[in-house]
């Protein structure tokens, strides 16, 4: 008697973190999986997260990192349940790249590079026999059902059991993000929610002067605030536009919100949130009343020349010079901003495919068969290790999803299979 051998081909569409999670899980089931991927290299957007030190994860209580997830938590909560943080850490050690957790609670490899980690993925998926496919693009489905897709040998046509979509979000189109399948799958009948920039910087009116000075510099050990809103402690950089930075983009999501509200956000910078206004005042008053407002500010309070200049560039006139006035200025610094900056320029995007669109297993709804993850996913997260977890998460969701399709479409084309 022939033993019945049930190894079912899989598309992946998309080589970045979710799609190589995806085909993690589902190679290690025993499916052909084939990863196509349009940019010359797998990953690239998981390359240039890594130049800084490749933030994998971060190590707070599962409430709170849940929390990070805003208004899509509870659609999050079972991938991040299935894998998380400490899974993402046994992941990484398992590939040979062992892991610390700074005095920020952020998770990285000691490598302090995303390439090792890459490199033994990729090693490691090769070896079970997952085709990696790069300069090939996904265009669809022919009238038959079968996956269309070209590369450098001209369009195919492939006849897949299942299909997981993992082509990200629309920021970074030059590392392979380019949001193109949006009309695609909309016209599939698929329901998505415009994108928008997510962990972005923010338009200001700098004064040509200050954007030509200062354009490129950092604002270090700051308090920012959404004006009757949020706040939160880190850094910002002065942009030729406006401000970005880890503080900034802990917040776009509000700051996004409030200016499609209201057409403009305040932001309250705190350039010695160490210090009270009591104490802000007390030095200030130590300092001479002849001296300029530079050096009253060096002189007390040892702001930058940045820092400094920012008194005179925001808030509403100039700087009062009056200690406790003044004080008030230094704590809360106004700073107007009227739009997120361009979407390819965020570093992660919020939109794309409605949840209602996703059944629990993260298949469409309007294509059975088919799967999504990563950024093409409504969802969004501050950077600080949420963004990687929740890509690898969803796309291993996406994965085990997919193999339980299968299994059940095992069963019903072959009712006396084992």
């Amino acid at each position: 008697m022939t033993e019945f051998v049930f190894r079912p081909h899989v598309a992946i569409i998309g080589g970045g973190p979710a799609g190589l999670a995806a085909a993690e899980i589902l190679s290690a089931r025993g499916c052909a999986v084939s990863v196509v991927e349009q940019m010359p290299t797998m990953g690239r957007k998981l390359l240039m997260a890594g130049r800084g030190g490749l933030n994998l994860t971060h190590s707070e209580d599962a409430a709170a990192f849940g929390a990070r997830y805003g208004a899509a938590a509870p659609m999050m909560q079972a991938a991040l349940s299935a894998f998380g943080p400490a899974d993402m850490v046994q992941w990484a050690e398992g590939l040979g790249q062992p892991c610390f957790t700074g005095s920020s609670g952020r998770v990285f490899p000691r490598a302090m590079k995303a390439s090792p980690l890459l490199r033994a993925w990729l090693a490691r998926l090769a070896a079970r026999g997952v085709r990696l496919l790069t300069r090939h693009r996904w265009l669809g489905w022919d009238e038959a059902g079968r996956l269309r897709v070209s590369g450098p040998g001209g369009a195919a046509c492939w006849r897949v059991d299942a299909t997981v979509l993992a082509m990200g979000g629309a920021s970074w189109a030059r590392l392979g993000s380019d949001g193109a399948w949006r009309e695609r799958l909309g016209g599939l009948g698929v329901d998505v929610t415009p994108f928008a920039p997510a962990n972005c910087g923010f338009v200001t009116g700098w004064s040509p002067a200050f954007r030509a000075r200062f354009a490129g510099t950092p604002l270090r050990g700051i308090g920012l605030a959404l004006e009757n809103g949020p706040s939160v402690r880190g850094e910002a950089v002065v942009t030729d536009t406006g401000i970005e930075g880890g503080a900034v983009y802990a917040l776009s999501a509000a700051i996004r919100e409030r200016i499609a509200r209201t057409g403009s956000a305040r932001l309250l910078i705190d350039l010695r949130p160490a210090l009270d206004v009591a104490e802000i005042t007390t030095r200030l008053a130590r300092v001479r009343a002849r001296e300029s407002l530079s050096n009253t500010l060096r002189k007390a309070l040892k702001l930058s020349p940045v820092a400094v200049a920012l008194m005179r560039e925001g808030g509403d006139g100039p700087p009062p010079r009056a200690p406790q006035a003044l004080a008030a200025r230094v704590k809360a610094l106004p700073v107007e901003v009227c739009a997120p900056e361009a979407l390819d320029r965020a570093i992660s995007v919020a939109g794309g495919i409605a949840w209602s669109a996703l059944d629990a297993h993260f298949m469409l709804r309007a294509l059975p068969g088919v799967f999504a993850a990563g950024e093409m996913l409504d969802w969004e997260a501050p950077t600080g290790g949420y963004l990687l977890q929740g890509c690898m998460a969803t796309g291993r969701m996406a994965g085990e999803g997919a193999w339980a399709w299968l299994q059940d479409s095992r069963r019903e084309r072959y009712p006396s299979a084992p």
